[in-house]
């Protein structure tokens, strides 16, 4: 079964909480399971033999060679500098990097709890708190009718694609390539460490790997089609799951056209750009948005710009998380050009989902909101949002089993926060609250517009993006801009709307 990275999910009731023991089983792997009889390493009477006194000083002395190799090896590393600076070098250039403040992080107080801010010259706008985990508010008016249909129309003019495609043939072999062996994959997909694999455990890795948003129906026919389990349960045991053929499973994929409503999103989607030299509304939003959030301007204009997107009927978005975790095998997508670091994936790193801002630009005739399965739950385990036939993170089934919905209005926005603070006014841990999905749109279209703000949980690395972009927009140059800045077809639109 194609093992990716699962989307982090959440509980649906708080009486199932995973332990720390279980969680710490999980990051260590399935090693302990195995009950192998433990011989002592000395005699009883407490003596070690002479074989064993050799083999402790052979291991003493390897290690002991190797922290000396190391230790050498940093030193010349950083020793030797004046030959070759190196690119990270080159492109801070002179001085020490530069330092960042906090972030502003506003405050829920509680839910229900609102303020009056002044977000533009002739009126006031009102923030009110929706819930405390994640933390969610909501601002009526932010964008007046106008604005929204200004957007829609620039985004028509643009031209709008899918938001997702299944993945290519080549992709598929070289999942079908990785050297992973069965009861490694086995282990992965066993959360809870009982030996045999429950569909909500296969579930849970197999939905974003392929594109397709699987359910348990889905599951048992593939097993029953490649014959992966011959009682017909649902579960795989160990040797079940050892007398499969992986090869199998990718030509049932392949030879299984996944329809629209079959994806993980079934929508379109356009850019449009939102700095120095824009549409006029385009650079107000964008102003709108630095007032509300308080961050810096060079954190907000060097993030994305607007992304806008249509659902039409029966469009969707299955609940999940706006930032992958970061782990030392990762790094930011945004500042992986600058940072000169050599990781082997790159994740998107969004401190607050569906844009700093999320817009709604119009009012939808039938369903489109958007949930939020354990807003405000008492605790979170992520397999406990797969009970019996109920996935919570189901937006086209089970919307209506969320603990918060929010109903689309036109020029309403609402934004959160991806990730919790680190106690050092920067970013922390990803926040497992902020799952969130698009439910299915009953009738009519329903269109949105996206604002994310990206900042880098590596404090530095974030700074360093920074000074290089600086550095870039002084020397000049179409080059020294981002992708997205080039597009300024829509600059002077004149549109009677």
């Amino acid at each position: 079964v194609a093992a990716a990275a699962a989307p982090r999910p959440e509980a649906a009731s708080p009486k199932w909480v995973q332990s720390e023991p279980e969680r710490a089983g999980a990051a260590a792997g399935l090693d302990d399971c195995e009950d192998a009889p433990v011989r002592p390493l000395c005699k009883p009477r407490g003596i070690c033999s002479r074989a064993y006194f050799l083999v402790l000083m052979v291991f003493v002395h390897l290690y002991l060679g190797n922290v000396l190799a190391l230790l050498l090896f940093v030193h010349y590393s950083n020793g030797d500098e004046s030959s070759d600076p190196g690119p990270q070098r080159r492109s801070q250039g002179p001085g020490p990097a530069p330092t960042l403040g906090p972030l502003t992080r506003l405050e829920g107080i509680k839910v229900g709890h609102e303020r009056k801010v002044q977000l533009v010259a002739d009126r006031d706008h009102f923030i009110r708190t929706l819930s405390l985990k994640p933390l969610l508010f909501e601002i009526p008016g932010f964008l007046s009718d106008e604005e929204c249909r200004l957007i829609i129309h620039l985004a028509q003019m643009k031209g709008l694609q899918r938001s997702q495609i299944l993945p290519t043939e080549e992709y598929e072999e070289a999942m079908g390539t990785m050297q992973v062996s069965q009861l490694d994959l086995f282990r992965l997909l066993d959360q809870n460490h009982d030996g045999r694999l429950q569909l909500r455990e296969v579930l849970a890795q197999t939905r974003l790997g392929s594109g397709r948003w699987m359910t348990p129906e889905n599951i048992q026919e593939m097993y029953s089609a490649i014959k992966a389990d011959p009682d017909g349960d649902g579960v795989l045991s160990l040797q079940e799951f050892a007398d499969m053929d992986l090869r199998d499973f990718h030509k049932y994929m392949r030879s299984h056209k996944a329809a629209s409503s079959e994806l993980v999103r079934n929508s379109h989607h356009t850019w449009l750009y939102q700095g120095e030299g824009a549409h006029h509304v385009m650079r107000a939003i964008r102003q709108r948005v630095l007032r509300l959030t308080r961050l810096s301007p060079e954190i907000v204009e060097l993030s994305e710009p607007l992304q806008v997107v249509r659902y039409g009927e029966g469009g969707h978005y299955h609940a999940h998380v706006d930032s992958g975790p970061v782990y030392p095998e990762t790094i930011c997508s945004h500042t992986k050009l600058v940072a000169n670091e050599s990781v082997p994936f790159e994740t998107s790193c969004r401190q607050v989902p569906p844009s700093w801002v999320l817009f709604y630009l119009n009012n939808v005739t039938g369903g489109g909101e958007t949930v939020f399965p354990v807003a405000d739950n008492r605790t979170y385990d992520e397999m406990s949002l797969i009970q019996d036939d109920v996935d919570l993170r189901d937006t086209r089934r089970h919307c209506d089993k969320g603990n918060l919905r929010v109903k689309p209005r036109q020029g309403t926005a609402v934004f959160w926060y991806n990730y919790l603070p680190d106690g050092q006014g920067w970013v922390g841990d990803v926040d497992d609250y902020s799952l969130h999905g698009g439910c299915l749109v009953t009738r009519g279209t329903k269109w949105i517009a996206n604002n994310w703000i990206n900042v880098d949980p590596s404090r530095a690395r974030q700074a360093l993006f920074q000074q290089e972009m600086a550095r870039l927009a002084r020397e000049g140059g179409t080059d020294s801009q981002p992708e997205w800045a080039l597009d300024r077809a829509y600059r002077d639109a004149r549109v009677e709307l």
